[in-house]
């Protein structure tokens, strides 16, 4: 199974035993929408509800952090999964919630884990079937595992600051990156890059290709030969860049998970305004 599956490859597959569906759509705080109401009322056949909002560590300092080994464990063996089942992944949100899901899958060494290109919405624009209520499935007891991933904390961040051992790429919009007055944001971190994860999907909703994804980091002044870390506000949309990369075929990035929530609450971080140079 490949990390970006069609459509048309979902509808395909639909039925198969060890294939296990999830709707990870989250929304930003301001948004009126709540996807667990949502998703009772409409999703693909036969999806489970990943509730990744509260898919958190809620015991950390850190906000929304993601959750510890044994919090991911549970949470799998709830959804009735197996480390040999396959997963897909979709959302229907602006803020491209899966690849949040997918990245958390993969720090915990899940690999057969796959994002439905374009998600919920292109499924219902193309009139595939959709059902309301809640599947039934029997629960798991799925191992504790290892960490496989990369994620930084504050002070691994600061320590960066000084060395500039990694690239920083910041996924938020220009206006917050640079603390234009009325974006809410007191600017960037230092010597980040800035890449909005919204130009990494095409007008239909779709992922841009991987020599796209590789063009778009590149103009942001990205050597992807280099280790990269990402960040936004609150470790959501980073992770799209993250994926992005990862179709683009580069797996050795990391994810400041405080983000800005942790980095801009906090007088003494450096911070930097201005535009991407």
């Amino acid at each position: 199974m490949h990390s970006l599956v069609s459509t048309q490859w979902l509808a395909e597959q639909s039925g198969s035993p060890d294939l296990v569906i999830l709707d990870a759509s989250a929304h930003l705080p301001d948004s009126p929408r709540n996807s667990a109401a949502d998703f009772s009322e409409g999703q693909i056949p036969d999806a489970r509800f990943l509730d990744l909002t509260s898919f958190v560590d809620t015991a950390s300092q850190v906000p929304k952090a993601v959750p510890t080994a044994d919090q991911f464990a549970r949470r799998l063996g709830q959804l009735g999964i197996t480390p040999s089942s396959r997963v897909v992944l979709y959302d229907d949100s602006q803020i491209k919630s899966a690849a949040r899901a997918w990245f958390i899958f993969r720090l915990y060494g899940f690999r057969n884990v796959a994002i439905l290109d374009g998600g919920f919405s292109r499924w219902k624009q193309e009139e595939r079937p959709v059902e309301a209520g809640r599947a039934t499935y029997e629960q798991t007891e799925f191992p504790t595992p290892s960490i496989a991933g990369a994620v930084r904390g504050k002070d691994q961040m600061l320590a960066n600051d000084s060395s500039r051992a990694e690239q920083i790429v910041d996924a938020r919009d220009a206006a917050r990156f640079a603390g234009e007055e009325g974006s809410g944001s007191e600017g960037h971190i230092p010597g980040a890059a800035n890449l909005h994860f919204a130009k990494l999907f095409a007008e239909d909703g779709t992922y841009r290709s991987p020599d796209d994804i590789t063009a778009l980091f590149a103009e942001s002044g990205v050597d992807l030969d280099g280790p990269v870390t990402t960040y936004c506000n609150s470790g959501m949309t980073a992770c799209v860049l993250a994926y992005g990369l990862h179709l683009a075929g580069k797996d050795d990035v990391a994810l400041y998970d405080g983000s800005w929530l942790e980095w801009g609450e906090d007088a003494d971080t450096p911070k930097e305004k201005g535009a991407a140079q």
